[in-house]
């Protein structure tokens, strides 16, 4: 070993091998050099104090650091990671969340916010008499307050975004126009689902699926935002606030003092002043306080995803692993058979085997159609399901697998077809029996829509289906248009009296159940049937003191042709009709085939 060098002053004799100039000192921590301490692959070098100053030629002792905090472990020794000091665990968002995340919106605007408080003071102006015409009133401000948040944010309006607002407008005219309440609720939920699909956008399964509930993501981010600007503004713009605020209140004072006189001096100004200013008190302050709330939050909540867009399309959904052949293929084929067995006895059935039917299964006419429509009804839904999961594991090699898939999904889907055909043709047969009520014009109408969605899954495996969702979507929201425009309870009166005038049967108590849309048709009833089945109706309209804006054309027309002609329902009269003509049908399915439907 060399000799250790002494703390002399003599400078040492450099060996032969070594740099002709000395190296200039390097840091150390600990013993240990700071460059070596990093992990990698060089070789830790411990210095004590005397070399260090030989190797850098100084004569006197460097001073002495402080000695490092005891760690228990030796200085050249790394920590152990096991051993490093405990930290929180970090709880990450999921990937997806990212993903669909949009970024921060830009500040809200002044044209936004002043749509909003429109927004706002509508709603408790007029949405607490009911729904009307009140409705695409308060939707025009809050309309306007998303496209400038859009504006403001850089969003273009593109085809498919108009085709949601438009429909979701549309969707708006069935509580102005009808009086019924089940399908204007359906009216109602479909057109807050089409404007909230017109401001996230979609495309996809993901998009068109989860779009209509991304608007209630915004309810408290959305009011944060408002807030957020109006604090801002009013920080900025102090000084031009009450200036406007005067302004308003001049307005005020000058509309009611001069509207009260000219009301005073003339009857028919204050009929018309009354007609069109809501009727507001004082013991409505809560309720209107609470619409106003509404309005504002839902008003804000819709311009701040327009401006901030939650991106659902970016979810990704990927087909399952894929299954062989036989695998994938036997199952689908034997449910094809037992679909064609069935669909050969429903031909039999169809010309003429009814009694014989009968006989053999010991059910009712009525049994035999109700239980019949419900698990058709139930078999076109399942199967529906059944395509989704078989489209997710299909084989997918090469061309013909995608025939093999084609082939036996078709097939499929053709005989899911006449299944709904043949369901539709037992509620028919039904309804000619006993007649036609709300619950079966709304099953035989979504048995409709489901052979609808099984064509157009036919034609997406034909033509492509990137456009499937968002036909599905359409095809739904032009639905409940229909449903509603048709008004189901004007339906079901018409056809009730139509049964009326070729077997003389009628459920006069049914009738009495339905909305004012049915006043037209059961106005051409002779009496006293006319004023036993319209007695209800009369009783559930009420005054007419409510404002036009919260009355329906369906409920008004109903008010004319009452007042024209007045009804005269005899008591006594109508609850023994009631009895000896009940036949609604919603009783039958305890018949026991002898006394038929009541009679």
């Amino acid at each position: 070993m060399p000799d250790t060098p002494s703390h002399s002053n003599e400078k040492p004799e450099p060996a032969p091998d070594a740099d002709p100039q000395p190296r200039p000192p390097r840091a150390t921590a600990g013993g240990q050099d700071i460059e070596d301490a990093v992990p990698g692959p060089r070789v830790v070098r411990a210095h004590t104090g005397a070399s260090a100053r030989a190797g850098a030629g100084q004569s006197r002792p460097a001073p002495r650091r402080p000695a490092p905090a005891h760690t228990g472990r030796r200085p050249q020794e790394p920590l152990a990671p096991s051993r490093q000091q405990w930290q929180p665990p970090r709880h990450d968002p999921p990937v997806w969340i990212g993903e669909i995340g949009s970024d921060e919106p830009a500040r809200v605007s002044v044209a936004t916010l002043w749509c909003v408080a429109v927004t706002g003071l509508l709603s408790a102006l007029l949405l607490g008499d009911g729904l009307g015409l009140n409705l695409l009133i308060v939707t025009v401000p809050a309309a306007l307050a998303t496209y400038f948040a859009a504006r403001d944010a850089g969003r273009r309006l593109r085809p498919w975004t108009l085709v949601w607002a438009v429909g979701g407008v549309a969707l708006l005219a069935v509580p102005a126009l009808r009086d019924a309440g089940w399908p204007t609720f359906l009216a109602v939920t479909s057109a807050l689902a089409l404007g909230s699909l017109a401001l996230h956008g979609g495309r996809t399964w993901p998009g068109v699926l989860l779009g209509p509930f991304g608007l209630f993501g915004s309810l408290g981010t959305g009011l944060f935002w408002g807030i957020q600007g109006v604090r801002e503004r009013a920080e900025g713009s102090r000084g031009r606030w009450a200036p406007v605020l005067r302004t308003a209140a001049v307005a005020v004072v000058l509309l009611i003092v001069f509207g009260a006189l000219f009301a005073s001096a003339d009857a028919a100004f204050a009929d018309l002043l009354g007609g069109l200013t809501p009727d507001v008190s004082v013991a409505d302050g809560p309720w209107r306080t609470l619409l106003f709330v509404l309005g504002v939050v839902g008003a804000l909540a819709a311009a701040h995803t327009a401006a901030a867009p939650l991106r659902w399309d970016r979810i990704t959904v990927r087909p399952g692993p894929a299954r062989g052949r036989v695998e994938w293929a036997l199952p689908l084929i034997v449910l094809n058979l037992l679909f064609a067995v069935f669909i050969g006895v429903q031909l039999t059935v169809l010309f003429g085997g009814y009694d014989k039917v009968l006989s053999e299964t010991g059910l009712t006419y009525s049994e035999y159609a109700t239980q019949g429509f419900w698990q058709l009804l139930g078999a076109t839904l399942l199967t529906l399901l059944v395509i989704g999961l078989a489209r997710r594991w299909a084989p997918r090699d090469g061309a013909s697998d995608r025939r093999l898939v084609g082939a036996v999904l078709g097939v499929l889907c053709v005989l899911t077809l006449v299944v709904v055909a043949s369901a539709l043709r037992r509620m028919d047969l039904y309804v000619d029996a006993y007649g036609l009520t709300r619950l079966r014009v709304s099953v035989a109408a979504m048995e409709l829509w489901l052979g609808l969605v099984i064509v157009l899954i036919m034609a997406a495996g034909a033509f492509g289906g990137r456009w499937l969702p968002r036909a599905v979507a359409v095809s739904g929201a032009a639905g409940v248009l229909i449903f509603g425009l048709i008004s189901p309870d004007a339906l079901v009166a018409e056809r009730n009296i139509e049964r009326y005038r070729t077997s003389d049967k009628i459920d006069v108590n049914y009738f009495q159940q339905l909305s004012a849309d049915a006043v037209p048709a059961l106005d051409t009833l002779p009496e006293p049937l006319r004023s036993c089945a319209l007695e209800g109706i009369e009783r559930d309209l009420g005054d007419a003191d409510e404002p036009w804006y919260a009355t329906s054309w369906g409920e008004s027309r109903a008010r004319d042709i009452l007042a024209e002609r007045p009804i005269d329902p005899q008591w006594e009269e109508c609850s023994s009709m009631s009895l000896r003509n009940d036949s609604s049908g919603e009783r039958d399915l305890y018949d026991d085939g002898r006394t038929g439907d009541g009679y």
